[in-house]
C-alpha cells in the first residue's frame, strides 16, 4: 500500500489576512483535530498537497503528518478548492485513533464494463450514478476503493447499495443509519440517441402505413363511385 507523508509547520497567525499572505507564499492553511486532542492550526506546501491530490489513493489512505520531529497518523477529511484556479485554499485533517471507527468517502471502481451483458449483448451503456461511497470502519480496515462488478447486469437493470460486496470490517455508512439499501449505484440502459432513432423509425412506419391506408380508402371510394355511375 502506498505511503503518503505531509510535512507541515505550526501556524500562529490567524484570520483572513494571514491566510491570504500564506497563500501568496505558496502555503496552505489547515487544521488537524480529533483523537480527543486539541485542534492545531498548521500550514503546508501548496505544491506538495497538489502533487498528492493527483493520486486517487491520497483521499482514502492513512496519511503521516510530520510537524517538526513529531509524527502522527491522520486522514484527509475536507479540503476547500479555489473556485477557478488549480489551488487549494484550506485543508482539514483528522487524527486517527486505531480503536475508533472512521467515517470516510472512498472512490468506487467499476469493473467488467467491457463484458457487461447489457453492454456486450444488447448495446447498452453504463451510467455511474455514484462515484464514491461513504463507509465506516476501523483504520486498519480502511479500503483504498470499493469494487462494483458490472459483468452480470442486463439492460434496464442496475447495481444497488445492497448488491455491493464490502470488505470485511467495512460498512456502508448510510445503511448503518437506516438508509435505503435499494439506492442505485449504477445502471445499464439503451443510449438515448438509439431510442430517439427507433422512435423516428416507428413514426415513419406509422406515417407510411396511414398514407397507404388513406390511398387504399380513396381508391376504394373511386371504384365505388365508378360502379354507381355505370348503373
Amino acid at each position: 500500500m502506498e505511503q503518503f507523508e505531509i510535512i507541515a509547520e505550526p501556524r500562529e497567525d490567524m484570520g483572513k489576512g494571514a491566510s491570504r499572505r500564506l497563500r501568496r507564499e505558496g502555503k496552505i492553511p489547515g487544521v488537524v483535530y480529533g483523537a480527543e486532542k486539541d485542534a492545531t492550526s498548521i500550514m503546508m506546501s501548496q505544491n506538495e498537497i497538489m502533487h498528492h491530490l493527483e493520486n486517487e489513493a491520497f483521499y482514502s489512505h492513512i496519511l503521516t503528518l510530520r510537524v517538526g520531529k513529531k509524527k502522527e497518523k491522520v486522514v484527509l477529511k475536507d479540503l476547500q478548492r479555489h473556485p477557478y484556479k488549480a489551488a487549494v485554499l484550506h485543508v482539514d485533517l483528522q487524527r486517527v485513533d486505531e480503536n475508533e471507527k472512521l467515517t470516510m468517502r472512498v472512490p468506487l471502481h467499476f469493473i467488467n464494463e467491457n463484458i457487461c451483458i447489457g453492454v456486450k449483448q444488447d448495446g447498452g451503456v453504463v451510467s455511474h450514478v455514484m462515484t464514491d461511497l461513504e463507509i465506516s470502519c476501523l483504520p486498519k480496515d480502511l479500503p483504498e476503493y470499493i469494487e462494483v462488478d458490472l459483468a452480470e447486469v442486463n439492460v434496464g437493470e442496475g447495481i444497488h447499495l445492497s448488491d455491493l460486496k464490502m470488505p470485511e470490517g467495512v460498512e456502508i455508512a448510510a445503511l448503518i443509519h437506516g438508509g435505503d439499501a435499494a439506492q442505485t449505484v449504477a445502471t445499464v440502459h439503451i443510449p438515448k440517441v438509439v431510442i430517439e432513432v427507433e422512435d423516428e423509425l416507428v413514426d415513419e412506419a406509422e406515417a407510411e402505413a396511414e398514407a397507404e391506408a388513406d390511398a387504399g380508402a380513396e381508391e376504394a371510394t373511386a371504384t365505388d363511385e365508378g360502379a354507381d355511375a355505370d348503373e
